[in-house]
């Protein structure tokens, strides 16, 4: 099975990479934006495909089976990640500190990759809006890389009540993480041009995400 991925090499010498994980409706236009934004900003930015080559559902039904088969097979949406996750390092020139970022469905992924502990050189996971859920038998490892979470308080999928039991887990794990709240924002708070779309919410996010990228990244 074949698999696509957006590079955009940084503006720059590379102070870090950047993997970004899409959300249920595959690698398209909008990753590829915040792929260009990551690269102005001074990191290699690498945008993968898990869904497949040309894969990109556009009905709800084709989506929730997208996403369904991954999160029925978490050894295989597991492989994907990591196999992204070598291919961008290899394009990259900007060493070993990696950091794995994803929206939505692509978050989920993100903390799934968090929490198997594979994949060499990351330094950090942030989740936009994502599922937080634990899968039944899976548990957070104590040298889990930072973790952030970006969550809008008007979501209701997850909810806070989701968002605060990935906090109690994250605690009593001892994982580095921190988790902001946007009061007001639905789902899918970031996703331009959408009626979901909250300016100031996107605008606070994607701020501490570069607040973050640059601690998890300095020497």
């Amino acid at each position: 099975m074949a698999f696509e991925g957006y590079f955009v090499p940084a503006e720059g010498e590379a102070q870090g990479l950047v993997v970004i994980v899409h959300d249920w409706d595959g690698l398209d236009a909008y990753e590829a934006t915040r792929a260009r934004m990551i690269a102005e900003m001074g990191y290699d930015a690498f945008a993968l495909d898990l869904f497949g080559a040309g894969v990109r559902p556009d009905t709800l039904d084709g989506r929730r089976a997208a996403t369904g088969a991954l999160y029925a097979d978490r050894a295989e949406m597991r492989a994907r990640l990591t196999a992204g996750l070598e291919e961008a390092q290899a394009l990259s020139g900007a060493g070993a500190a990696t950091v794995v970022m994803g929206y939505c469905f692509g978050g989920a992924a993100t903390l799934e990759l968090a929490r198997s502990g594979l994949g060499e050189g990351i330094v950090g996971f942030v989740s936009f809006h994502g599922g937080v859920d634990t899968p039944e038998g899976q548990s957070w490892p104590a040298d889990a890389a930072p973790v952030l979470i970006l969550h809008g308080g008007a979501d209701q999928n997850p909810s806070m009540a989701d968002v605060a039991q990935l906090s109690v887990e994250l605690e009593a794990a001892g994982v580095d993480y921190e988790i902001a709240v946007y009061a007001g924002a639905p789902h899918a708070f970031t996703v331009f041009g959408s009626d979901r779309y909250r300016e100031r919410a996107d605008r606070l996010s994607w701020a501490a995400f570069s607040r973050f990228l640059e601690e998890a990244t300095a020497d």
